[in-house]
C-alpha cells in the first residue's frame, strides 16, 4: 500500500494503525515523476514499444533517479516508491490496483482523500488516496487524453472510456466541490453469458429461453431499470442471441457492448470541440444508421429525442431492435419514452406517440437492484396494444418477493411465469419458433405436471 496514503495495517481482531502521508516522500515522489517525464518523453507514447519493454525502461530510469537522491529510504519504502511512480506513469496511480481487481465492478473517487469501490453489489471505502487535487487531475487528464477528449474549465464534465472499454465519467471544479470526481464502471474482460445470469439468479432458465425466442423471432425489446441495475450487461446478453447472418449497427455514448457476431458496425458519439462545434449525438447516429442498411439497430441507451428515431426505426422494418431506458417500472418505461419523444422538438399529439409505442415495442425487460445488492430481472412484460388512450401491458414473468429473505439477508425469490401466454406467440410461431406450454406454466402447476408424469 502507498506511502502517500493513510495505510491501514493489522489482521483480523487487531486494532488497525494509521500512518499519515510523509510530506518529504510526497515531494520526492513528485520530483522523480517529473524527472522521468523529462528523461523518457516521447518513449512513453511510442506504440511500437511493448508494455513490458516500456515498464522495464521506466524501472531502470527510476532506479537511476533514486540512486542520485540522498533521502534515507528503507528497502520497503524504495520498493513502494518505485511501484507508486510506475503506476502514475504507466497506469492510473493509486486506483491502478483497484482497476486490476476483477472482483471490483466500480471505482468512485470523491476527491483525493476518498475512494470508494463496489464489490459484490455493495459499496465500501478503499484505503487508496491521491496526494492532492493535482495528482487526481493528472490521472483524469491522462484517461480522457487517451481517446482525444478534454476536460478543463470550459468543459468541466466528460464521458470517456479506458482502453479496455471501462466507462469513465469525470467532473472537475468549479462544478465539483471538494476536488475532482472520477467514476469508473469497469468493463468485464470476459463478458457475462446467459448461463452466468441464470447462475447469479438474474434470470431463470424458462425466462432465458423465452427471451432468446423473442430476439431470434425479431421482436423489439426495451431493457429498463435504474442506474447500476445491469441494463447494459443484460442488453449484451440479449444481443448475443441475434443470428450471425444479420447486419447489426450499435450506437453508444461510449462503446461498451461486446457483440461477437461478424457483421457488426459499432458507432459512438462525439463531443463538441474546443470551439463548441462538431458535436455528434446519439440521435444523429440513429438517423444515420437507417441509411446503413441494418437488419437491427442496438442503441446503448435512449435518454432524449433519439427515442422518437428509435421508435421510427422499429416501425419501419428494423424489427428486433434493442435499447435501454432508465425507469422504475415497465409502466414508467412507457412514460419515459413518451416524455423523451416529446423532447425531439415536434408538436406531436400524445395519442399518436402512444400508438407508435404500442406498435413498435413488443417486450419490456425490467431490472432492479434489490436491497441485498443483487441485480434481478423483476418483470418480463408484453406490450399488447391500445385500449382507448392507454397502452395495455401484460406481465409474462414476475419476481416473487413473497418468498422472503434468508439468514444472510438474501432474497429467496426468483422470476416466475404468471401463466399468461403472450399474444405475440403466434408471430413467433410464424418464424418457426414454438414455445411449449411449460415455458408459461406457473411454478405450482409445473410441479404438479411433473408429479403427474
Amino acid at each position: 500500500m502507498s506511502l502517500y496514503q493513510r495505510i491501514h495495517e493489522g489482521g483480523e481482531g487487531e486494532a488497525a494503525t494509521t500512518a499519515r502521508r510523509d510530506p518529504v516522500l510526497d515531494e520526492l515522489r513528485q520530483k522523480i515523476h517529473h524527472h522521468l517525464i523529462e528523461e523518457l518523453g516521447p518513449i512513453l507514447y511510442d506504440k511500437r514499444l511493448s508494455e513490458d519493454d516500456l515498464r522495464r525502461r521506466v524501472q531502470e530510469q527510476l532506479q537511476a533517479a533514486l540512486a542520485q537522491e540522498r533521502a534515507p529510504l528503507s528497502a520497503a519504502d524504495k520498493s513502494q516508491l518505485i511501484q507508486d511512480v510506475s503506476d502514475d506513469i504507466l497506469g492510473y496511480g493509486p486506483i491502478d490496483r483497484l482497476l486490476k481487481d476483477e472482483s471490483i465492478t466500480e471505482v468512485m473517487v470523491n476527491g483525493p482523500e476518498q475512494v470508494f469501490v463496489e464489490q459484490d453489489g455493495r459499496i465500501t471505502k478503499s484505503d487508496a488516496t491521491f496526494v492532492d487535487d493535482t495528482h487526481l487531475r493528472r490521472i483524469i487528464d491522462k484517461i480522457v487524453g487517451q481517446i482525444g477528449r478534454r476536460i478543463d474549465e470550459a468543459t468541466p464534465m466528460v464521458d470517456a472510456r479506458l482502453p479496455d472499454g471501462s466507462r469513465v465519467n469525470a467532473v472537475i471544479p468549479p462544478l465539483s466541490i471538494g476536488g475532482p470526481f472520477l467514476t469508473i464502471r469497469k468493463f468485464s474482460t470476459d463478458p457475462f453469458q446467459v448461463d452466468d445470469l441464470i447462475r447469479f439468479g438474474t434470470l431463470n432458465a424458462a425466462s432465458a429461453r423465452f427471451l432468446q425466442a423473442c430476439i431470434v423471432g425479431r421482436l423489439n425489446c426495451i431493457v429498463s431499470g435504474g442506474t447500476g441495475t445491469g441494463k447494459t450487461t443484460t442488453l449484451n446478453v440479449l444481443s448475443s442471441f441475434i443470428p450471425t447472418d444479420e447486419r447489426i449497427v450499435t450506437i453508444e455514448d461510449a462503446k461498451e457492448l461486446q457483440l461477437h457476431q461478424e457483421h457488426v458496425l459499432a458507432m459512438e458519439t462525439r463531443p463538441p470541440n474546443i470551439e463548441g462545434k462538431g458535436h455528434i449525438s446519439i440521435r444523429d447516429l440513429v438517423r444515420n444508421s437507417l441509411r446503413m442498411r441494418p437488419d437491427r439497430v442496438v442503441v446503448g441507451e435512449c435518454r432524449g429525442g433519439e427515442a422518437l428515431d428509435m421508435l421510427q426505426a422499429m416501425n419501419t422494418g428494423h424489427d428486433g431492435s434493442l435499447t435501454t431506458v432508465h425507469s422504475n417500472s415497465p409502466r414508467d418505461t412507457l412514460s419515459r419514452i413518451e416524455t423523451m419523444t416529446l423532447m425531439a422538438g415536434y408538436d406531436l399529439p400524445v395519442r399518436a406517440i402512444r400508438e407508435q409505442m404500442a406498435s413498435a415495442i413488443d417486450v419490456i425487460v425490467h431490472l432492479m437492484r434489490l436491497r441485498d445488492g443483487t441485480r434481478r430481472v423483476t418483470h418480463v412484460t408484453e406490450v399488447q396494444g391500445m385500449e382507448g388512450d392507454v397502452i395495455t401491458l401484460q406481465d409474462i414473468f414476475l419476481f416473487d418477493y413473497g418468498m422472503g429473505v434468508d439468514e444472510q439477508g438474501k432474497f429467496r425469490g426468483h422470476l416466475k411465469a404468471t401463466g399468461v401466454r403472450p399474444k405475440f406467440a403466434e408471430k413467433l410461431a410464424d418464424h418457426g419458433i414454438k414455445l411449449g406450454p411449460e415455458v408459461f406454466q406457473p411454478e405450482a402447476f409445473a410441479r404438479r405436471a411433473v408429479k403427474g408424469k
